[in-house]
């Protein structure tokens, strides 16, 4: 990913954040799908290795295209907006502008990466986030192209991609979207590896300016390496951009059935819990023993015999580990870059934290439940507890699953 594409990423999710009424918050699931070609006209992007007149512009307008055919095809139900169809120069203002005014649901930036090694190869989805520490560095450098805008000193707000400083508290609003980002970014790579055999480099984070900015699922999807010989062809094929387009709708196809199924079960117990509390209560009937109308008296502990505390009741934070045993369902309700432990803030005091470490970083669950209604309930209360991206999965004797599958087996 270089200097434009990074550029490109600061000024999009940044106008997304002006955007606020997106479909995604009324619950109604993947219906608008943001398709982006990067680069394009005036910028080239990556140039590979120039045995070909194609480059990074060219292949990735022909998959984003093809992708689009796939949804268009196999999922006549979601639109389908580009930012572009045609090789042509889109500013960075317009793009924002396509997206925010189609309210998507999902954005997709397809490009092609890089390196000054040919024999660096594979696929990498990024999700915009906060990376470890001592990779900052990357995104300051990248970040400098931000410096090459015209008054840029108002456009950021006095972001400076070269001062660290900069950087402390881009992480405080992006938890919204960025469990489905990371969901929805690792389907893409389980398909680029297990359906397409392709190197997975797997799912990256960068600390960009406008990374807390996102109002909705993003990510940018890295299709290899064109300066990597080998990679370079198989991205110049029609076999090759065929192949991964389809493995990227099938990620998509994957991904909405599984928001499909939470939101139809969230509506189908919604209206279950409506038609009960519909129902009137019971009033109840005068007691006529007026004995039993007494206010019990209130038993005291004697002085000499202080209340007694069990051992177990003593248990730390960190001795409380969920069972795992078996297939379950949990609510995810954090993915941090970072391992916290159980008692730590950031879980706003919410008990029977579990943890799953998966592509370097970390989720965490609450609520272990063999119900899925329960396990849906506990969803829409840590949502209404801040856990805005919370939502059902499945775990078989620990190894996380999707909720589908958890139902298929406790069927």
């Amino acid at each position: 990913m270089n200097s434009r594409t990074t550029l490109f990423l600061a000024l999009f999710f940044l106008s997304c954040f002006w955007a606020t009424a997106y479909a995604q918050q009324d619950l109604g699931g993947i219906r608008t799908i943001v398709l982006d070609a990067g680069h394009g006209g005036r910028d080239p992007g990556n140039l590979g290795t120039k045995r070909y007149k194609t480059v990074e512009r060219d292949i990735t307008l022909a998959v984003t295209l093809k992708l689009g055919e796939y949804i268009r095809e196999n999922l006549p139900d979601v639109k389908v907006v580009y930012t572009r169809t045609t090789n042509k120069s889109v500013t960075l203002e317009r793009r924002a502008e396509i997206a925010n005014e189609a309210k998507g649901d999902l954005f997709i930036s397809i490009h092609c990466d890089s390196f000054t090694k040919s024999s660096v190869h594979g696929c990498t989805t990024i999700v915009l986030g906060k990376n470890h520490d001592d990779e900052n560095r990357i995104a300051i450098i990248e970040n400098s192209a931000i410096l090459l805008e015209e008054n840029y000193e108002q456009r950021y707000e006095g972001f400076d991609p070269k001062n660290p400083m900069s950087y402390i508290g881009l992480n405080l609003m992006q938890q919204t979207y960025l469990n489905e980002s990371v969901e929805f970014a690792s389907a893409v790579q389980y398909q680029f590896r297990e359906r397409v055999q392709r190197k997975d480099r797997g799912v990256k984070q960068q600390p960009l300016y406008v990374t807390s900015r996102t109002a909705m699922p993003a990510v940018l999807i890295e299709l290899g390496f064109l300066t990597n010989p080998a990679e370079e062809d198989f991205l110049n094929s029609e076999r090759g951009q065929s192949y991964m387009a389809s493995a990227i709708f099938r990620a998509i196809r994957d991904f909405k059935e599984k928001q499909d199924l939470l939101i139809a079960d969230a509506i189908a117990n919604q209206g279950a819990s409506d038609g009960a509390s519909g129902e009137k209560p019971k009033e109840e009937k005068a007691n006529p023993d007026p004995e039993k109308n007494k206010p019990k008296e209130e038993v005291k502990p004697k002085p000499q015999e202080p209340l007694k505390v069990e051992p177990h009741a003593q248990t730390t934070k960190e001795e409380e580990k969920p069972d795992t045993q078996g297939v379950k369902f949990a609510v995810q309700i954090l993915t941090l870059s970072s391992a916290k432990k159980a008692g730590d803030p950031v879980f706003k005091g919410q008990k029977g934290i579990g943890q799953i470490e998966e592509s370097g970083l970390f989720k965490y669950y609450t609520g272990l439940t063999e119900s899925f209604s329960e396990a849906q309930a506990t969803a829409r209360r840590m949502q209404a507890l801040g856990f805005k991206g919370a939502f059902v999965i499945g775990l078989d004797n620990g190894k996380k699953i999707s909720a589908t599958e958890a139902r298929k087996k406790l069927r």
